[in-house]
Parts: C-alpha cells; sequence; structure tokens
C-alpha cells in the first residue's frame, strides 16, 4: 500500500523537528515504505524558488509545521490547501507567553511576538490537528485550537554510559538563552558553591552570556552554545556529573516539556530540579533526581548533598536513565504518527 508522502516545511527549528519527528519516528515510518521530506524555508525562502517541483513534492502530502513558518509559506499553504492530504502544526513552547516574558531575551521576544501575532494564528487556521509537546502546553493551544494533540518528547538517542568517577566534580548547564533568567536565580548558589568547594568545576555553556558573577572563574568553563547538530555530537562524547536544571515558575516555563530531564540522561547526569512543572510532575525527589525551591540554600544544599553522596548520586543518575527510557520511549511517537498516516 502507498501512503501520501510526510513534507516537513522547516524554518530552522532543527532540536523540535528532529525530536518529535525527523530524529525519532521519520526513519521507521520509512522503513515501512513512508516517505519523508524536509524542505529548509530558512533557505529556499520563497516557495517560487522550489519551482516546479514543489507542486509536485507538496500534491496530496502530510505537511507538518514545527512552531512558525515565514508569511510567503504561509501564504502559498493557503492558496494551495486542496492539494494537500493534511496540515499538521507542533508546537513546544507557548509562544504568546514568551513574547510577554520580561525576563527573556528582548530580541527572542520580538522574535516571539511577530510569531505569536502574525505567523501563529494563520497556522491555526490553516491545520488540521495542532500537536503540543506537554498537558499544560496541550491546555493553552486548545483555546485556539478545537484538535489538539498531546506527544510528549521521545529519547533520540542512549543515555550515555560512562564509568562513574569516585566522586562528583562536574556540574554542567546546557540551557539556551531563553533559560538564562532561571540560571541567574541559582547563581548566587553556584557562586557560594565555587568558593567553598575548589574540588568543583563548571560548564555553563552561554559563551559571554553566561552571567557575569560566574565569567572568569577558575573551574568555570563557559563555551559558546552550539547550533543543535554539534550540540548532539558534543552530548554524545562529554558527559557531567551533575545537570543543573532551575526553572522560574512563570507562564512560559509552564508551557514546557519534561525534555531536560531526557537530555540530563543522555548525559548520564544526576539531575538538580526547581520544584515546578513540569518537573515536579516527573521527578521522583531522591530517587531519580533532586526537586528544590528557587533558594540559594536549597540548591546550594542539593549540590552538596550529592557531592557527599557519590553512591546515592549515581543510583539517582541510574534510575533517571531508566525513567527517561521510558517516558522517551520511541515507540510512542512511531505509533503517533502512524496513527495519522
Amino acid at each position: 500500500m502507498r501512503y501520501p508522502r510526510w513534507v516537513v516545511l522547516s524554518d530552522g527549528s532543527c532540536p523540535t523537528e528532529d525530536i518529535y519527528f525527523l530524529g525519532s519516528a521519520a526513519p521507521w515510518l520509512q522503513a515501512r515504505g513512508v516517505e519523508v521530506r524536509r524542505i529548509d524555508t530558512s533557505y529556499w525562502r520563497l516557495p517560487i524558488m522550489c519551482m516546479p517541483w514543489l507542486v509536485g513534492e507538496m500534491r496530496h502530502a502530510h505537511v507538518l509545521v514545527c512552531r512558525s513558518l515565514n508569511a510567503y509559506w504561509l501564504s502559498w499553504l493557503e492558496a494551495n490547501r486542496e492539494r494537500l492530504a493534511t496540515i499538521r502544526y507542533l508546537v513546544d513552547d507557548d509562544i504568546p507567553a514568551a513574547a510577554e516574558d520580561p525576563r527573556l531575551p528582548a530580541s527572542y521576544r520580538r522574535r516571539m511576538r511577530h510569531v505569536a501575532t502574525q505567523l501563529q494564528p494563520r497556522l491555526f487556521a490553516l491545520a488540521d490537528e495542532v500537536i503540543a509537546s506537554s498537558a499544560a502546553l496541550g491546555q493553552q493551544l486548545r483555546r485556539h485550537h478545537p484538535a489538539v494533540a498531546v506527544l510528549t518528547p521521545p529519547l533520540i538517542g542512549e543515555p550515555l554510559a560512562t564509568t562513574p568517577p569516585p566522586a562528583l566534580t562536574r556540574i554542567g548547564f546546557y540551557g539556551s538563552r531563553a533559560h538564562l533568567g532561571d540560571l541567574e536565580a541559582i547563581t548566587p548558589a553556584l557562586v557560594a558553591l565555587h568558593q567553598c568547594h575548589t574540588e568543583l568545576s563548571f560548564e555553563i555553556m552561554l559563551g559571554e552570556h553566561t552571567p557575569r558573577a560566574l565569567q572568569g572563574l577558575a573551574r568555570v568553563q563557559t563555551p559558546r552554545a552550539l547550533n543543535w547538530r554539534a550540540f548532539q555530537r558534543y552530548r554524545g562524547q562529554h558527559s557531567a556529573d551533575i545537570g543543573l536544571t532551575p526553572m522560574v515558575d512563570t507562564p512560559f516555563n509552564a508551557g514546557k516539556s519534561h525534555i531536560k530531564f531526557l537530555d540530563n540522561a543522555l548525559m548520564g547526569s544526576v539531575g538538580i530540579y526547581s520544584r515546578c512543572s513540569p518537573y515536579r510532575d516527573v521527578v521522583e525527589d531522591g530517587v531519580d533526581g533532586l526537586l528544590v525551591d528557587n533558594a540559594e540554600a536549597d540548591w546550594r544544599g542539593a549540590v552538596e548533598r550529592l557531592v557527599q553522596q557519590p553512591g546515592e548520586a549515581r543510583a539517582m543518575a541510574r534510575r533517571a536513565a531508566y525513567k527517561a527510557r521510558e517516558l522517551g520511549d520511541p515507540a510512542r511517537a512511531r505509533a503517533f504518527w502512524w496513527a495519522r498516516r
């Protein structure tokens, strides 16, 4: 039986499209005879640049859009809607909330405001179905679209298998600039830990955007943030003993998925998480990670507990890896997309 092909219209949101479709389900679909294509609309900015082959490529296709799409391509979809099988819109952030969050970088807020006001309403109007990355985000999106499904993040990769060190000394933060405000909330605790525990080293992958109080300190590395492909390679070759996952309780963060729990497992880390959604719903405190309030003493105490009890910490990391494999079982994503073939 021949199935309609899938075409991902990519705006460059590589992590989103890879995690939820291209890296988790597409190879499996292709092995069963389903064609999958990706069109990079940040390169082919105008649909006319893809003529004449675009018309044939899109005829009777399932179209997937992740996060956003430029106005030229939206206009093409609106004009050619009857040629397509379906349009699905996958969202992994509360974009209107991001546009209004004063803790986020101004340039990011401007981009999100443009998406929220100019592009997202058109995508909602076009989409047969909207797909959210968390139940909380799904609730928000149901205010804008009658057909919303939830697909939580699949695990693309295998949790890092390393020889456990005799002591935990490497602490890492690998969030994007969108989480800079979250990191700043715990920076005083990190500075205090750095001063009191000379055996600890830190890696903050924010480059020049690292909080000033941490820049230039001995044993604190601040490599620039890597693009998605490079970070995947980096993550496969480097580990961190403790993964920092701070999160201030804001409307923007409330829509987040538990992706950082999977990320910590992929790096072989035991995670320390803010005691707010989504992590308080995923992490079993003291079993597969630690949940803490966003107070300096709590974060400092959590790190010191893991450093002083490496056996307990390693056991938590093992259990977190097991849970990550369950939570992120790619079979769920494959079944999700197969049902929509």
